[in-house]
């Protein structure tokens, strides 16, 4: 399995932060942002990681990064020159997967799940897709919604309902077997002009085979200078407690 992270985005929202440099580049707690994603993928199993951002902060990325030798992983770059979407800056990656499933990571999202038992799930049924769920209350509305049964099953995918049908917020993490490019190909772009993930998982739960699995906590640092501040607080107290 490959691993993507996307890490691009004007980052409107958590501005003057973000006016001279790009949000995956801002400290949480002790590191990084960029560095929580990294790690997800080590501790995940996977070797080969490409990352996707603009063109302005591509340098800023290379000279932090460089390789991932640091983080004993291979890294590539691509540039998304016209973002359009998440799923968009997937199809960036069809070449470097090279038919391999796939990993994927908001460059944002900031947890602890340990990734790599779904990892090797998905690589031995060898089809199919996983995300991954946490329960919001009220702020579910803000993202993709899950709709599960009593017993696990994926119902339905909303992207930022107006009344959520659950509190299961979509994360920012997706796995996906190698007919990934295929579906994305096949969308059409939602009213914002931008090709949805939602969409894209939604391909997956009409032929079912997608399934959901829901993770303890996890931060979305990216979406407001209020929950980056609850990242750097909820990092620092679970590194306190030696829980991550």
């Amino acid at each position: 399995m490959k691993g993507i992270i996307l890490a691009g985005g004007l980052a409107t929202r958590l501005r003057p932060l973000t006016l001279v440099t790009n949000k995956h580049l801002l400290p949480v707690y002790r590191k990084p942002m960029i560095y929580y994603p990294l790690e997800a993928m080590k501790k995940a199993g996977i070797k080969e990681v490409l990352l996707t951002t603009s063109s302005d902060h591509a340098g800023h990325f290379a000279n932090l990064l460089q390789g991932g030798e640091q983080f004993d992983l291979k890294l590539y770059y691509a540039i998304q020159r016209d973002p359009k979407g998440i799923a968009h800056a997937i199809a960036l990656a069809e070449e470097f997967a090279a038919e391999e499933p796939i990993l994927v990571i908001l460059g944002d999202n900031i947890f602890s799940f340990d990734l790599r038992p779904a990892v090797q799930k998905l690589e031995s049924q060898g089809a199919g897709a996983i995300i991954f769920g946490a329960r919001r209350n009220t702020e579910s509305k803000q993202y993709g919604v899950i709709e599960m049964d009593r017993i696990g099953n994926v119902i339905s995918l909303e992207e930022k309902p107006a009344n959520p049908r659950s509190n299961i917020a979509q994360t920012g993490i997706y796995m996906y077997d190698n007919k990934v490019f295929s579906h994305i190909k096949g969308l059409k772009p939602s009213d914002r002009g931008e090709y949805e993930v939602t969409d894209l998982n939604n391909c997956y739960l009409r032929e079912k085979t997608l399934t959901c699995e829901l993770i303890d906590w996890w931060v979305d640092a990216g979406t407001s200078h209020d929950e980056l501040l609850r990242a750097n607080n909820e990092v620092a107290r679970l590194s306190g407690e030696n829980k991550l």
